[in-house]
């Protein structure tokens, strides 16, 4: 049903997720970012445990104590699958009983990959080496780069509708914020948005912060 990736960079320290699913609208349900970290959730999701999980983070929780007091929130832990990334990189996952099959998950510093409803097991471990391979690129291509890697591995089961990309680089809105709600094409058309917004973002970010600076439209 749905497959992603969550990280940091340990260079810029940005944060930031892609993900994509057969369901409709997933990043609105499922993907939370800050400058504090990241939070994924999703299969059965429960979309509550974002803003929580944020929050837990912005007060100084680790990932793995985000991620077990989301568990321990709901009395539906089993259906959850979740992950984490804090301000230092460490990573928090879990797949519960109810987790759709096939399921998978791995993690390396700063970076997670899980999935469920995978055609294989070795899609997030894909996704992994893909984030590891590319460490020049920066955050928001580098993700979406994982997430074609995903579907390359085999991807969903189904049929892939909806996409998502967002990064938070140091800033208190998310710079990166770019869906695909419903398409045949998913990936592609993320890819195109993406191609498309890449050069305006800056643009967006002085408009913000120094607009007496910034270009005209």
């Amino acid at each position: 049903m749905t497959y992603s990736i969550a990280a940091r960079c340990p260079d810029t320290g940005a944060f930031g997720i892609a993900m994509t699913s057969s369901s409709i609208c997933v990043p609105s349900r499922c993907a939370w970012v800050s400058d504090s970290g990241v939070i994924a959730t999703q299969n059965v999701t429960d979309p509550q445990f974002g803003p929580l999980g944020l929050s837990l983070l912005v007060s100084g929780v680790g990932a793995q104590g985000v991620a077990q007091q989301l568990k321990t929130s709901t009395p539906y832990a089993d259906w959850r699958q979740i992950a984490v990334v804090d301000r230092h990189g460490m990573t928090a996952l879990h797949s519960g009983a109810h987790t759709l099959p096939t399921f998978s998950e791995a993690y390396a510093p700063n970076c997670v990959a899980l999935g469920n409803l995978l055609v294989d097991t070795v899609v997030p471990h894909r996704m992994i080496e893909c984030f590891n391979d590319n460490t020049r690129v920066e955050l928001a291509e580098r993700l979406l780069r994982v997430l074609e890697a995903g579907a390359a591995a085999g991807g969903e089961g189904g049929n892939e509708r909806s996409a998502g990309l967002e990064v938070c680089a140091g800033l208190m809105w998310s710079d990166v914020d770019l869906r695909i709600d419903w398409d045949e094409a998913p990936l592609a058309a993320l890819r195109g948005l993406w191609n498309r917004y890449r050069p305006q973002r800056g643009d967006f970010i002085q408009r913000a912060v120094d607009p007496e600076a910034a270009p005209s439209f």
